[in-house]
This record gives C-alpha cells, sequence and structure tokens, in this order.
C-alpha cells in the first residue's frame, strides 16, 4: 500500500452498478477498493489483498449472513467488516452486528456518511490492533519475567547448595585439624608404652632358644613398628597438604592389605572375591597412605561379618578412571547415618567410623579422587572408590 493510500478495502456487492458507484467514491478519498460480485470473489480478494476493511451489502450474501461474516471474521480476524442493510432489515442487522462485533448501516447512505464512517472505523481498528501488540507484548514479557524469576530461583538454589557444600567441607577440615591436634597429643603416650613393648620383646628375642617363640617375637616386633609407622602417617596428615606421590599400582597395594587379614580371614570363615577386570593402569599417590585406605575400609567390612561372610573386591577403569568396590556381605549401614559416615569422630552402630574412614575420604581427595557409598542394604555395603588415571598413561591410551 502506497503513503498516499488509506486502506484497501473489500466491497461485497451484488448490484455491479453500486458496487462501482461506491468504489468511485471510496478510490476519491485514497483507498484501495476492490469489488467483488459474490461473497466467494469477495473472501478470495480479502486474502490476496489482506483488506484492513470490507464493506458487504446483505442482500449480495447468498446463505445465512451470520455464518458468512462468523467465516471471514474467523478466517481474517484482522480485517474489520461494515455491513449495509436496507431499512427493511435494520432490526436483524443491529442483531447481528451486537453478536459478531461488526459494524453497520442502512441503506441509502449519503458519501459524507460513507467516509466517516469508515474512517472512524479505521481508526478504531488501529487502536484495538496497537492494543493487541500491546498484549501480545505484555503476555511475552510475562512469560519471559517468570523464566527470569524461575532461572533465579534455580541459580540462588544451586549457589545455596554450593555454599552449604563449601561450609560442610570447612567443618570437615576444621574437625580434621582438630583430629590432628588430639593425634599429636596422644602421640607420646602411645609411643612410650610402644617403645618399651618393643625393646622387652627385643630382650625376650634375643634370650630366646625356642626357634618358634624366636619367629612369634618377630612377627610382634614387625606390628610394632607398623603400628609406629601409622602413628607417624597420622601425625604427618595433621600438619602437610600432600606427600611426594609416585606412579603405584592400585592392585598391588590392596593386595598388601588384603595379607595383613589374610588369618582373620581364613579363622572368620570370610569368603574373599578379587574381581580385577584387567591390570589396572598406575595412579599418583603416595602407596602407604593408599594402604592405609584399604586397610581401613577392609577392617570395617570384617567387623560387619563377624559370624563369616563375603568379601569383594573389584577393579575397573572408566573413562580415565581407576574404579574399586569394596563390597561386604553384612548388615548395611543405617539409612539414617549414610550423610554423616565421613563426618570426623561421628560414630554409628552397629558400624562404628571413628577416625577411619574422614581418613580414607581424606587420602583419597589428596590423591585426586573420590570416596562414597554406592550401595548399602540389608544385603551388604558397596563402598566405590575413583582415582585418576596417570596423565601420561591416559594420553598413552588415548
Amino acid at each position: 500500500m502506497s503513503p498516499e493510500t488509506k486502506a484497501a478495502i473489500v466491497v461485497i456487492d451484488g448490484d455491479g452498478t453500486a458496487g462501482e458507484r461506491i468504489a468511485a467514491i471510496l478510490s476519491r478519498q485514497r483507498y484501495r477498493v476492490y469489488v467483488a460480485g459474490s461473497v466467494t470473489e469477495g473472501i478470495g480478494l480479502i486474502g490476496d489483498s489482506r483488506a484492513e476493511l470490507a464493506l458487504i451489502d446483505c442482500q449480495a450474501v447468498d446463505a445465512e449472513l451470520c455464518t458468512v461474516l462468523g467465516e471471514i471474521g474467523s478466517r481474517f480476524p484482522s480485517t474489520y467488516l461494515i455491513v449495509s442493510s436496507p431499512r427493511c432489515q435494520l432490526k436483524r442487522a443491529a442483531q447481528l452486528a451486537g453478536e459478531l462485533s461488526v459494524e453497520w448501516f442502512s441503506k441509502p447512505i449519503t458519501s459524507a456518511d460513507l467516509i466517516g464512517r469508515l474512517d472512524s472505523l479505521l481508526r478504531i481498528r488501529e487502536l484495538e490492533l496497537g492494543n493487541r501488540r500491546l498484549q501480545l507484548e505484555q503476555e511475552l514479557l510475562l512469560l519471559q519475567l517468570e523464566t527470569c524469576q524461575q532461572d533465579f530461583h534455580q541459580l540462588i538454589r544451586e549457589k545455596t547448595e554450593s555454599l552449604q557444600k563449601a561450609h560442610s567441607e570447612i567443618a570437615q577440615t576444621e574437625k580434621l585439624a582438630a583430629m590432628g591436634y588430639l593425634a599429636a597429643g596422644m602421640a607420646h603416650d602411645i609411643r612410650n608404652p610402644l617403645n618399651s613393648i618393643s625393646l622387652f620383646t627385643q630382650l625376650m628375642r634375643q634370650n630366646s632358644i625356642d626357634p618358634d617363640q624366636e619367629e612369634y617375637l618377630g612377627k610382634i616386633i614387625k606390628e610394632i613398628e607398623r603400628i609406629d609407622a601409622i602413628i607417624r602417617k597420622l601425625l604427618n596428615m595433621s600438619s602437610r597438604s600432600r606427600n611426594v606421590t609416585s606412579d603405584v599400582r592400585i592392585d598391588r597395594v590392596i593386595d598388601t592389605a588384603l595379607e595383613v587379614f589374610a588369618p582373620q580371614i581364613e579363622t572368620g570363615k570370610i569368603r574373599l572375591e578379587r574381581r580385577y577386570e584387567l591390570t589396572p593402569p598406575p595412579i599418583k599417590a603416595d602407596a602407604a597412605e593408599l594402604e592405609q585406605v584399604f586397610t581401613n575400609l577392609f577392617l570395617n567390612a570384617l567387623d560387619e561379618m563377624p559370624g563369616g561372610g563375603r568379601l569383594g573386591v573389584g577393579i575397573a577403569v572408566e573413562e580415565d578412571m581407576v574404579v574399586v568396590r569394596v563390597e561386604d556381605s553384612g548388615k548395611g549401614i543405617p539409612e539414617h547415618a549414610l550423610p554423616r559416615i565421613f563426618d570426623p569422630f561421628f560414630t554409628t552402630k552397629p558400624r562404628g567410623t571413628g577416625v577411619g574412614l574422614p581418613v580414607v575420604k581424606r587420602i583419597a581427595r589428596l590423591c585426586g579422587g573420590s570416596v562414597r557409598v554406592e550401595r548399602s542394604s540389608r544385603e551388604g555395603t558397596v563402598v566405590r572408590l575413583e582415582f585418576p588415571v596417570c596423565r601420561e598413561e591416559a594420553l598413552r591410551s588415548s
């Protein structure tokens, strides 16, 4: 539509002469006019021209006028309808106008009145369409606002959870630090009698003439040295952030830890199951600390099976991570205790955690890994540990 044209209008009039006369009047008033002799033709012209207005003579409608107006209104909602009706049908035309929200006027009508009605209707149309656009924009803005609110609430939840997790980790770090101070205070009290036991055992071994007794005393001395090494590690952990690490084969560390419990496994009627899917690649860790991880886990598992059971150890590789599963057939961890089993000094019955599991978690994190309870029920407990494969090994495998 050119800038000089007011709007496009389709005139549906069965009287060709009347339609041409109306078209001439409207064209002089800068309307772009399309004349149709039937409703079908008029509907086609409305669609092709995207007319803003449609002037319909009710006498040109063969079918029910209400049906025709309803069809045009539903197909072209932005086209405003004007119905012209003879004075004899004035009451019926007014009724339809109220039902279908259309304009109407009675024939005959002067040119000035016709132009005035159309200009007024065109202004009303522009205002109503503008209001519709504003309503749509308002609905869109409300939808965007609702989405933003949801995103904001989600962000708040995520940040809150992150802060709670950070607070929990800080609290656990403080408890571990307290545990370190406690361990330092206890070290001398434990080492003094331990040194005495070691000294007297060595004297007994030197004076012994029984080979079996000498062998037993040697094993006692070895275990005393092992206890002393564990105490030193506990003290070192409270004062250092990380040990010097090397490439460690985790299957060898596990086998070494299991050897310590071999007598207990045999006498306790425990069935040991090793499930090593393959020779695992090395990980960066301190072998002695890593052995302490599995010593604590095996000790907990065996404590849960005083009458016998099954101890399973599985090793697999999943996406550059060495995954170890330690499984027992005990009674499981109580559900209420699961969220706190890695907290320092937390204990529960029948499975007591004490110092062991927090130390396991700390060493695992120092190795860049993690530990969690994968499953716990009356049929037993599965603890899952993950450790990253050495970077050089990961690059070779890729």
